[in-house]
């Protein structure tokens, strides 16, 4: 079935049960549908259900696990990769996220350990061609990265050409499958309607995205329960969905736990791991993410 008429099944619900399409919260709860999952079912009975691969690298009751350690700051020096690395891979996070020129040299500091590479494509705008975003993909990956999160073409998605979206996507996730990477899709959901937000999810989810990811962390806002809520609906059980920008305690971590998310993109994840066992918080190598 056509993305467009997915995404107006889903609309159409929401309208049904009374909900309004950008409204902040549904009124018997503080989450966007999270206590209504019929509203959103129309995806997956239009069949957009497509399985995804390595939904979560968390072990259950590890908070390390549930977080991509991440510096992306566009300062940061080889001394400050050098110690979010040597972070990762005492507490176990699951991953470093850094820019893809300091990939090798984290791949190499991270042999051995169980914290994986994660880089970003298209960062931080979304604005690359596919055929780049492609290409960046594969060199990062030959590089050492195990994830890869992109972000989508935005301004494609506000203008409605959903095939180029699409493309855009597959150029990515393409590349990931080759390899064996795990795939997260940015959609930037700070700037897009919630329609633009179901669309982006549908969209990632045809395309065989393994994440789909809030933010970038540089947009105009971060995560929020209510967008986890909403991703999660849309793309079910199947996926991930990666919850970044301004989870910077373990309180913001559980928040969008409890929303749907199955990983975590932070700077804090030092600071959040301590507050989860009960000791004093630590800033951590990086900041502002």
């Amino acid at each position: 079935m056509d993305v467009r008429r997915i995404v107006e099944i889903i609309v159409e619900e929401m309208a049904a049960a009374g909900v309004a399409q950008h409204q902040h919260a549904c009124s018997c709860h503080g989450f966007l549908y999270d206590c209504c999952p019929d509203r959103v079912r129309g995806v997956l009975d239009a069949g957009a259900s497509r399985l995804g691969l390595h939904a979560s690298g968390a072990r259950p009751g590890d908070v390390a696990a549930l977080i991509d350690h991440t510096l992306l700051k566009p300062d940061a020096s080889r001394r400050d990769i050098e110690t979010l690395c040597r972070e990762a891979a005492d507490l176990g996070f699951a991953t470093v996220c850094i820019n893809p020129c300091w990939v090798r040299a984290a791949a190499k500091l991270l042999q051995g350990s169980r914290t994986a590479v994660c880089t970003v494509v298209g960062f931080p705008l979304g604005a690359t061609t596919a055929d780049v975003k492609h290409y960046e993909t594969r060199r990062a990956i030959f590089d050492g990265a195990a994830e890869i999160d992109m972000v989508i073409n935005i301004g494609a998605l506000k203008s409605g050409d959903l095939h180029t979206v699409e493309r855009d996507i597959e150029a990515v996730t393409s590349a990931c499958r080759e390899s064996g990477a795990l795939n997260k899709v940015i959609i930037e959901a700070a700037y897009l309607t919630n329609d633009e937000k179901i669309t982006a999810c549908t969209l990632s989810k045809a395309a065989g995205a393994d994440f789909v990811k809030t933010s970038t962390g540089f947009g105009p806002g971060g995560a929020t329960a209510e967008d986890v809520a909403l991703m999660r609906r849309v793309v079910g059980a199947e996926m991930g969905v990666k919850a970044a920008g301004g989870v910077r305690d373990y309180a913001g971590l559980e928040a969008m736990v409890a929303a749907g998310a199955t990983r975590i993109g932070a700077s804090a994840g030092v600071r959040i791991v301590q507050q989860s066992k009960g000791t004093a918080p630590s800033a951590g190598a990086a900041s502002g993410y």
